[in-house]
């Protein structure tokens, strides 16, 4: 009777830990991304539609493209933290001035407006 009570404690013991280790694991890789978003503007702070917005990885030199909404809303989402970019934005033949979004920034919601000058 002892050595029956005794077995199912250590095996609920053992599941106990198998449970912790794999919610510890599901925790562990757990990854939290970055998302920037904004608006593009022009020179009287009107939103100006089908700007497009750039963004550039510092890592791979890739560069993602964004086509701002009838608001002048971008958005980019699923971005590294640990990673730094370069934002800009192009609109009939003009471009705004790049901004940075640093991997030393901590917030995982980034807004940067862009500011292009418009005639």
């Amino acid at each position: 009777m002892r050595r029956t009570v005794s077995l199912r404690v250590s095996v609920v013991s053992v599941a106990v830990l198998i449970a912790a280790l794999v919610t510890g694991l599901a925790i562990g890789q757990h990854v939290t991304t970055k998302t920037l978003q904004g608006k593009v503007l022009g020179t009287d702070d009107t939103a100006l539609s089908g700007a497009i917005v750039y963004l550039q990885d510092s890592k791979t030199n890739g560069i993602r493209s964004f086509i701002s909404t009838s608001d002048g809303s971008y958005r980019f989402g699923q971005l590294s933290p640990d990673t730094d970019y370069t934002v800009w934005a192009k609109y009939k033949n003009e471009k705004s001035p790049t901004k940075p979004v640093s991997s030393y920034d901590s917030r995982m919601q980034v807004t940067i407006d862009l500011h292009i000058k418009t005639k």
